[in-house]
């Protein structure tokens, strides 16, 4: 699971970085193309399809990070009343919840599986890179069934631990090392501003 994990992470961490990247260089070659010096230069490369590609990207992005999402718990559910159920109750809501996250995500990605399986017996393709539209397509069912899979694995882990994945948004890689009841304000001589006054009066 663990290379799966990072596979995942090095997956979305690409298409982000590269996304970023064109766009950032698309943005430079419009606005240098307006400036007279720049343009013999720059008119012989074109990146009208860099748009596209960037578009493309971040479908293939949010699909994954999607599953992503499922397995460290950073989706936004509203869990008001199953809060104030008893732990008996929340743990059968909290399943069936998950399960039937698990199976909206597997008839979506079956369904775009189909829809892929169709469109790759066609002709047809994408207007700008002239690429085969079921290679982007193929984000659809490839990012549910692994979304699928996370609702699975989050369910099995919750059923032997009867907890849930939580993201911790203070937390920061690296810092593991640190104590929770460090003081960062703490003074060298642990002295306290209070007793510094006070002797400051003497």
């Amino acid at each position: 699971m663990k290379f799966l994990d990072h596979l995942e992470e090095w997956l979305i961490a690409i298409l982000m970085g590269a996304a970023t990247l064109i766009t950032f260089v698309a943005v430079l070659h419009r606005y240098g193309s307006g400036v007279a010096l720049l343009n013999p230069l720059l008119s012989g490369f074109h990146l009208s399809w860099a748009q596209e590609l960037t578009i493309y990207l971040f479908v293939w992005m949010a699909k994954f990070g999607a599953a992503y999402g499922v397995r460290t718990g950073i989706h936004v559910g509203v869990d008001v009343l199953i809060n104030k159920l008893s732990d008996r109750n929340r743990a059968k809501f909290i399943v069936i919840g998950l399960l039937s996250g698990a199976l909206f995500t597997g008839i979506v990605g079956t369904l775009g599986a189909s829809f892929v399986w169709e469109i790759a017996h066609t002709d047809q393709t994408s207007v700008d890179l002239e690429i085969p539209m079921w290679l982007v397509y193929l984000a659809v069912p490839l990012g549910s069934y692994l979304m699928c899979f996370r609702f699975l694995q989050v369910t099995v882990a919750f059923l032997k631990t009867g907890t849930l994945p939580k993201h911790d948004h203070t937390h920061v890689e690296g810092m593991d090392d640190v104590s929770a009841d460090s003081n960062w304000y703490a003074m060298d001589d642990n002295l306290h501003p209070h007793d510094v006054n006070r002797g400051g009066h003497h």
